[in-house]
């Protein structure tokens, strides 16, 4: 009995191991199977806009809450290292009512930065347009006095800038002061005839009160045409002798392929920065059409289609302020694109009604434009 049972325990032993090694070496086939047939994990290799000027300045976008999800947040995530409220932060909708502020919107675009690790401008704090009805007038519908409205603006600065300090790490304060016409100087909007040019300063001394370590901008349109550069310049002037807490100029960028040239582009940023201020491209975006303002009504026959040679000189336009502001970056702090992708764009309803525009890096289903790889080709 002993004897059988050592010889069927050898028995035993030997189908043991061998079905320990027959399990190991296959095993190991299955494994070189599975790895033939499963590709291994793709590594992300493709850059984007962030990355290809990481060493230029940050590059960043407008956006609103219906950015924030789904394919737009895909690429906002993976082009982008900077937003801007678009709409949300506007006195009209941040505060509608004296007693009343609206968050939800911004909070939403702030919590969405955080979350992902993007930096945020503030966009803006006092403008000629898109204000509250009751922000000028006093119970009886009359004007309010300067003292009044200079309050009005503080407080609002200090609720606004207060809600987001520190997690806002620029503001545009003052935005397009300049009046259009190259008879006057400063724009004769309400905060103008009320409290006259002061409440530019005062705007800038109270968003530093609120938040000492905000960087603090100034913003205008066509800021390269030579006559405004002019009266852009005698108001940063101004400020920066009387040693307002301004930090920077902000150039919006709302161009065309028609303008500006490459002098006047540079001609500008030199002029700004000569002051000490940096300059941001704060709002970019490249009309196929020439510029207008005034909103009108789509004329007969006039086309809305990108064509070849339209969409040339898009590409020309792009690549040679992207070269002159990589020439420049050591005055140049950021560089933010007024929308997301051409599939949505403020341009397409202004100042054209029904018009459909073409002005950015990103088609209409979000990749990349020929103008882009000229922009990152460098």
């Amino acid at each position: 009995m002993e004897k059988k049972f050592n010889v069927e325990g050898l028995r035993n032993r030997r189908t043991f191991w061998l079905l320990i090694v027959g399990t190991v070496l296959l095993g190991n086939v299955n494994i070189g199977q599975a790895q033939k047939k499963q590709p291994a994990a793709k590594v992300q290799t493709e850059k984007g806009l962030k990355d290809y000027y990481q060493n230029y300045f940050p590059i960043g976008v407008a956006v609103s809450g219906r950015n924030l999800t789904g394919p737009d947040a895909k690429l906002i995530l993976a082009q982008f290292n900077s937003v801007t409220p678009e709409n949300c932060m506007k006195m009209e909708v941040i505060h509608p009512e004296e007693n009343r502020y609206n968050w939800t919107e911004a909070d939403k675009i702030v919590n969405f930065a955080q979350a992902h690790g993007l930096k945020v401008r503030g966009h803006n704090l006092c403008w000629h347009e898109q204000n509250p009805k009751w922000l000028f007038k006093d119970s009886k519908g009359n004007l309010v006095t300067k003292s009044v409205l200079l309050n009005r603006l503080k407080d609002h600065i200090f609720k606004v800038v207060g809600q987001y300090k520190g997690r806002i790490y620029a503001w545009d304060v003052i935005n397009e002061a300049i009046d259009d016409s190259a008879q006057n100087f400063i724009r004769k909007s309400e905060w103008y005839k009320i409290c006259g040019e002061e409440y530019i300063a005062k705007a800038f001394e109270y968003a530093h009160q609120a938040d000492p370590k905000a960087l603090l901008f100034y913003n205008d349109y066509n800021t390269e045409r030579p006559e405004k550069v002019e009266r852009i310049y005698m108001l940063l002037k101004r400020l920066v002798d009387a040693k307002v807490p301004i930090y920077g100029v902000g150039l919006q960028g709302h161009w065309s392929i028609f303008e500006p040239s490459e002098k006047e582009l540079r001609d500008a940023i030199a002029k700004y920065s000569s002051l000490g201020l940096t300059v941001q491209f704060t709002e970019l975006d490249m009309s196929i059409y020439p510029w207008e303002k005034l909103k009108r009504e789509r004329r007969q026959g006039e086309s809305d289609v990108l064509t070849p040679e339209l969409e040339q000189k898009q590409i020309d336009q792009y690549k040679m302020i992207f070269k002159v502001f990589r020439d420049y970056k050591d005055v140049i702090t950021g560089v933010t694109f007024w929308n997301v992708s051409d599939k949505h764009s403020w341009l397409d309803e202004y100042p054209v009604m029904g018009r459909k525009n073409y002005p950015l890096l990103f088609d209409q289903k979000r990749k990349p434009k020929k103008a882009f790889w000229e922009v990152v080709k460098f």
